[in-house]
């Protein structure tokens, strides 16, 4: 069994960048479970199938492959073969993957490929419900969250450095919509786990953040 680290927060809150770092310095694979999600939610925006119409997404599921390869450390998403990482980051995506990602159907297709990722390698998975749902057994869980001001101005210097066109005003109301929804879905919930770390970042920046990954982990070993 490989040595697990689940992070799990709302969306902006730095969970990509921070656990792609932690995961570098300490040698761990890095598992972008919201990448995985976002190449769906790509799939179905190309293919014209509406966010709300479960049946049409369950038959389009039957479709689509997604995989992860490493390239010079740096993690790849394929759809169907296609490597698609610098597309999956746009807001119209965002918005289609929030919807599309609280369906049973969709997170049954990821699930068991995580798992399986995370029982053979030492991993840091991120997500919205890695450390209760997909990895309960996690040997370490964190809960990283920021200010929502914070996160719309991270996401939004994101956008503006990629060329987006979405104000400031429009991506916090986006992060507030997308925080009812995870918060308040059917399956899978966003919610911190009664053993994870709560860890706002704030007032942290992205190697302060990972330091404390990492001396998190070199604890829970000498334990």
């Amino acid at each position: 069994m490989g040595f697990n680290i689940a992070i799990d927060g709302p969306a902006g809150a730095g969970k990509s960048t921070i656990a792609k770092k932690a995961a570098a310095d300490l040698g761990f694979i890095y598992v972008d479970t919201g990448a995985m999600y976002r190449a769906l939610a790509l799939y179905f925006i190309r293919n014209g199938i509406d966010g709300a119409d479960e049946e049409a997404i369950k038959n389009a599921l039957t479709q689509i492959s997604v995989t992860l390869q490493y390239s010079g450390g740096t993690q790849q998403v394929l759809l169907n073969g296609e490597n698609v990482s610098d597309l999956i980051r746009t807001e119209e995506v965002s918005r289609m993957t929030s919807v599309t990602s609280a369906l049973g159907c969709v997170r049954e297709k990821l699930l068991s490929l995580q798992q399986d990722m995370a029982a053979a390698h030492d991993v840091i998975m991120d997500g919205r419900d890695i450390g209760t749902n997909v990895l309960p057994n996690a040997d370490i869980k964190i809960y990283l969250t920021a200010s929502v001001a914070e996160r719309a101005r991270r996401r939004y210097l994101e956008q503006k450095q990629k060329g987006g066109t979405s104000s400031l005003e429009e991506i916090e109301k986006d992060i507030i919509e997308r925080d009812t929804r995870d918060k308040n879905r059917a399956i899978a919930p966003l919610r911190r786990a009664e053993d994870a770390v709560y860890l706002d970042t704030s007032d942290m920046n992205i190697d302060e953040v990972a330091a404390e990954i990492e001396r998190l982990y070199r604890e829970k070993i000498r334990s």
